[in-house]
């Protein structure tokens, strides 16, 4: 035997080095895709629970339909916090409107102005889908009052709405 044992560990790590690497490669090609969380739709009891109220809970809030988690803002959003009216519910009118006013929190935009109108687009894209996860879609969008399904709700045509933006 020309080099002995010597000669054969080189050849024997570089086996195990090689074996190692399909290994590796084998996990990654293998490895299963992460399921999406599943959009979660909310009623108003629902999404009352996620207030900010108790401690360790997620803070939710809903504007134009849209159910954010404004958790990591507690500290507008949370327990005492300036914000805090506006969590548990779906605020598109306070948000419209910047009013804190109990009457203002509320999904009903009927009677805004243009420029109301246009500072809730603005705030909903520059703030809150920039900013927050979306965790689901409030029942009354696509609900009817009886909880029946509104077979005539078409995302598409919902005023200042668009579902491709919200993705």
């Amino acid at each position: 035997m020309a080099g002995g044992p010597g000669r054969l560990l080189p050849l024997a790590l570089g086996c195990l080095a090689a074996l190692a690497a399909l290994a590796e490669q084998q996990q990654l090609r293998f490895k299963p895709t992460p399921v999406p969380t599943p959009v979660r739709l909310f009623t108003e009891s629902e999404l009352a629970r996620y207030s900010g109220q108790e401690e360790g809970q997620p803070i939710y809030m809903a504007v134009k339909g849209v159910v954010f988690d404004v958790t990591s803002g507690k500290e507008f959003y949370g327990k005492g916090a300036p914000y805090n009216a506006l969590v548990g519910k779906d605020s598109t009118r306070g948000v419209a409107k910047m009013s804190l006013d109990p009457e203002d929190l509320t999904h009903d935009t009927t009677g805004l102005t243009e420029e109301e109108l246009k500072s809730l687009d603005d705030i909903f894209n520059d703030v809150y889908k920039a900013k927050y996860p979306i965790v689901g879609y409030t029942s009354q969008r696509i609900l009817n009052e009886d909880g029946s399904p509104n077979h005539n709700f078409k995302p598409e045509d919902q005023p200042l709405f668009s579902i491709r933006d919200e993705f």
